[in-house]
């Protein structure tokens, strides 16, 4: 039986999971239909990365704001279905952005399974990343609504730029935390946002509550990235996907290490120097580097900032009067800081 959604209790984020399945159902088999290139190749390669056990965060943050947002028993997608397509779409492009990044960082897994780029070669994931973004793009410019066009060339514009941005950091301790948190906002809470506010635009909702789902997004995606950047150094290897201290072997600094250097002594800093510089593959280093950040409260301090991000994004909430919807968004914020990643 489907599930009444108004009559929902939401007490975690596996509730919000069960309530809206249907919605994330019908996404998922648009996201499906989407895809249709005559290439084979790329219909291959985009469904390996798109069936890689990603939690469709943004398609399900378009919906939850899109409910949201609407008029209670008035309540109108317009045009119909508008929400599900965008949706899927949003998760092309957030798709499109895995391809180009695993290129990019030299990856040879993700989430526990072999990149495009391992499997196929990198030419095909770059291109394959490229047809994603071009059928979103051919798709979105069908709805001719000049707010939706906006918010996601302005997504994908601060993407690229917060990639650039935190190449250019690499290997750079000395940046600020707020060059840091720009970095952040950029690559990862831009689409975020974005996706809360397309919730909100074909609800037909006014301006104010557009803006605040996008400020609701925006910070969740902050605190989404400084918790996941964290969890690089705290999280056990199992939770991961990936391989613990990451960051730390690419010459990405993030916050738990911004904060360590600039409260550990003058010895240690050189030391910590000499280890990114040699980018550390070994577990003795990073566990070196992981003592380091338990003892001056680097990675409570990481977290602790994350879940500030979440508590600003609540406020932005309200707002709304009470609704499932309303806290299936509190749920997914809070979800944001947890160790599910």
């Amino acid at each position: 039986m489907p599930p009444n959604v108004e009559s929902c209790t939401i007490a975690s984020m596996s509730d919000v999971w069960e309530c809206y399945r249907l919605e994330l159902a019908a996404v998922e088999d648009q996201i499906r239909q989407n895809l249709g290139s005559k290439v084979a190749l790329v219909n291959t390669v985009a469904a390996h990365i798109l069936n890689s056990g990603g939690k469709r965060i943004r398609p399900l943050l378009l919906i939850l704001c899109a409910r949201l947002a609407g008029k209670g028993d008035r309540f109108e997608i317009c045009p119909p279905g508008a929400d599900v397509l965008l949706a899927s779409l949003i998760e092309y492009i957030h798709t499109a952005t895995l391809l180009h990044d695993d290129v990019v960082d030299h990856a040879e897994f993700r989430r526990g399974r072999r990149t495009a780029g391992g499997l196929w070669g990198n030419q095909v994931a770059i291109l394959v990343g490229d047809y994603l973004y071009s059928k979103a793009i051919c798709h979105i410019v069908g709805f001719r609504n000049q707010d939706v066009n906006e918010c996601l060339s302005e997504a994908c514009r601060k993407m690229a730029e917060g990639e650039l941005m935190q190449l250019s950091y690499k290997d750079d301790a000395s940046i600020s935390e707020r060059e840091y948190l720009k970095i952040v906002e950029y690559k990862t809470g831009s689409l975020i946002a974005a996706a809360c506010r397309i919730g909100a635009v074909v609800a037909d909702a006014d301006l104010a509550l557009r803006d605040a789902l996008f400020q609701f997004g925006q910070a969740i995606g902050v605190a989404f990235q400084v918790a996941d950047d964290t969890l690089d150094y705290s999280a056990p290897l199992e939770s991961l996907g990936k391989s613990r201290g990451k960051d730390l072997g690419e010459g990405n600094v993030t916050l738990p290490l911004l904060h360590l250097r600039k409260h550990c002594t003058e010895a240690e800093r050189a030391r910590l120097a000499e280890v990114m510089e040699k980018k550390p593959n070994g577990n003795g280093e990073l566990a070196w580097v992981v003592s380091l950040m338990e003892r001056y409260g680097s990675i409570d301090y990481a977290m602790a900032t994350a879940r500030g991000f979440v508590q600003a994004a609540k406020v932005h909430l309200d707002l709304f009067e009470e609704s499932v919807h309303k806290r299936a968004l509190q749920a997914v914020a809070e979800y944001m800081v947890s160790r599910d990643h």
